[in-house]
């Protein structure tokens, strides 16, 4: 969690934006009672507050607020182009949650979102509804830490739980846990299940350092996942998205040796492989907020919408992971975004 004890700015979720059709729900109640010290607002809907014109996010993103609300209108989306399917027919992703307490310089929702505060959709009972009446048509395979990183919050919200509780009720669907927080407590309290696939984001240490701001370190996030397979959940390792940086053929390859001397990487479910991309709507956005970033002001090539690097640095950068990790795991376990 975020320790801002040695500046200015005001606690994480000093403020609490509450909308009023859900101000008596129970979950919204257990929230509110881990920050009895939060300034507590109604609201009519969250978009009054996080919708508004003229926000900074790089400001926001040093002194988040909370806005729980009611999720209304589409509660299931096809899964985005640029996202891996992992051979999935029905591949869907939810929105429980908008936003991250992670401060990653290149990551999408600073460029899909107008806001850098944290909106927890708490009637998670219409969520599950929906699921169910998918369920009646066909298998699902459903992402539920997409527009956030659920794990990171589930000291505070538990929403994994009450995911992985629904999903032991649902054989015909399949949930992945996407995250780069390093959250011991439940891992050392997991109950494995078949259909609950936790994906972990790999990354140099470097990338970390320079990037990917308050997230777990690499060995951290390794210790996490290596625990999650001994105690037979499924588990990914997500080497998406890479990022290019000087050097990045040996942090990549240092990388690779600290995940071999981690993990046993032939029982691992799957892993996942791509290099960095983005709407290009979104990098726009993110280009007006960060003017001095590094890894978004790349030189990016431009293509039916979306940004990506060149086609010959794409293509290097992807082979040579791919290359190492084939040494160690079958062909069919790596899905390349790239091909």
């Amino acid at each position: 969690m975020k320790n801002l004890k040695e500046d200015y700015f005001n606690p994480f979720f000093s403020h609490i934006y509450v909308e009023k059709s859900v101000r008596n729900h129970a979950r919204t109640q257990n929230i509110l009672a881990k920050f009895p010290s939060a300034q507590i607002i109604e609201i009519g809907h969250y978009k009054d507050v996080f919708c508004r014109s003229r926000q900074n996010i790089r400001l926001q993103h040093c002194a988040q607020k909370l806005i729980l609300a009611a999720r209304q209108g589409t509660l299931l989306y096809e899964g985005a182009p640029v996202c891996q399917r992992f051979g999935n027919e029905h591949f869907y992703y939810v929105s429980c949650a908008m936003n991250c307490i992670f401060d990653c310089a290149y990551c999408y929702l600073k460029g899909m979102y107008p806001s850098a505060n944290i909106v927890v959709f708490v009637n998670l009972e219409d969520i599950f509804a929906e699921v169910e009446r998918v369920l009646e048509n066909h298998p699902l395979y459903l992402c539920v830490s997409y527009d956030t990183d659920l794990l990171a919050l589930e000291p505070l919200i538990g929403f994994v739980q009450e995911w992985c509780a629904f999903a032991a009720k649902h054989a015909q669907l399949t949930i992945e846990i996407r995250t780069k927080c390093a959250n011991k407590a439940f891992v050392q309290s997991i109950v494995p299940m078949p259909n609950v696939i936790y994906a972990y984001t790999i990354s140099p240490q470097a990338v970390i350092d320079a990037f990917e701001h308050h997230t777990a370190s690499l060995s951290d996030r390794l210790f996490c996942a290596a625990a999650l397979m001994r105690a037979g959940c499924p588990v990914r390792l997500c080497f998406d998205p890479m990022i290019y940086l000087p050097g990045w053929k040996t942090h990549y390859s240092e990388m690779m040796n600290q995940v071999y001397r981690s993990i046993a990487v032939d029982q691992l479910l799957d892993v996942s492989i791509g290099t960095f991309r983005i709407s290009q709507d979104y990098l726009k956005n993110m280009r007006k907020q960060a003017k001095d970033s590094a890894v978004i002001w790349f030189p990016f090539q431009k293509e039916d919408g979306y940004c990506h690097y060149p086609a010959p640095l794409m293509e290097e950068m992807e082979s040579f992971l791919t290359a190492q990790i084939a040494e160690k795991i079958d062909r069919e376990k790596i899905f390349r975004w790239n091909v």
